[in-house]
């Protein structure tokens, strides 16, 4: 199966934001993916972390919902849009969802955000806790490809890559592709990206694709990029560095099989 991994630098701007979602949307179809994931906040990166409570939406109801579940029946495309702001019980809050829709236009999978960035090295501030409820089940969909095999894929968005039990319980379940749209910062990036994804794939002995977001924002955030898709063995099959782009790869499923054939280590777990 053909996969893109579409890297962006978003906007404050969504209609923008969307429209260069489009284009990428447009160029992964051409190419021949039948699944494309955009980056975290794809839609918006905005000049505040409350920026995102004017543009939530409820489930089924939305700007951005529609423009995938379109782009989706446009192009005949497995999508998955990154993540945007749903609406929260909790007051002044958006839980960050990562959506899957199938080619015919329906959402077929939701999943909220678990893990909750914060970081504070003296400079650089962020702390998704004050405007982001964080969600509490991890989700799979199946996606029937066209060479008949049946992908399980396993959904998480960005700062889940550092808590491996995520990924394990998706390995348990028969995940077989993990996806992570992401927006790394460049400096928790530059130290951490490539190392974590590259051990999930390998723990896991799955393919992982990682969508980001990458380069200098508007709003003057930056982001590390390296948007890339690696093999279950760890090898990385495809990437970009910076900028926004396509990143194309064809993952295998009988690859999953006979690593996992050489070294089961996944049968071997104890604890």
């Amino acid at each position: 199966m053909k996969v893109a991994a579409l890297q962006m630098v978003s906007s404050v701007e969504r209609e923008a934001n969307l429209a260069r979602a489009h284009v990428l949307l447009g160029e992964a179809a051409a190419a021949g993916a039948e699944l494309a994931v955009l980056p975290e906040y794809f839609c918006v990166m905005g000049r505040r972390d409350t920026d995102k409570l004017a543009l939530r939406e409820r489930p089924g109801d939305g700007r951005v919902q529609g423009f995938l579940a379109d782009a989706a029946r446009e192009f005949g495309l497995w999508v998955v849009g990154g993540t945007l702001p749903m609406e929260s019980p909790e007051d002044q809050h958006v839980f960050n969802s990562s959506l899957a829709f199938s080619p015919a236009g329906d959402c077929v999978a939701r999943y909220d955000k678990i893990h909750l960035f914060r970081y504070d090295n003296g400079s650089e501030h962020y702390d998704e806790r004050r405007v982001i409820t964080p969600g509490t089940q991890p989700v799979l969909f199946e996606l029937p490809s066209r060479d008949g095999h049946l992908w399980r894929v396993g959904m998480s968005v960005c700062y889940d890559l550092r808590f491996p039990e995520l990924y394990r319980a998706l390995a348990a379940q028969g995940a077989e592709l993990l996806l992570v749209p992401s927006a790394f910062t460049h400096t928790t990036g530059s130290a951490h990206w490539e190392l974590l994804l590259r051990t999930r794939a390998i723990e896991n002995l799955a393919w992982v694709m990682a969508p980001a977001q990458g380069g200098t924002h508007e709003n003057g955030r930056r982001t590390w990029g390296q948007s890339m898709v690696v093999d279950p063995w760890g090898v990385i099959a495809a990437q970009q560095a910076s900028g926004e782009g396509v990143v194309l790869c064809d993952i295998d499923a009988a690859q999953i099989e006979a690593t996992r054939r050489q070294l089961p280590a996944l049968s071997h777990r104890v604890l």
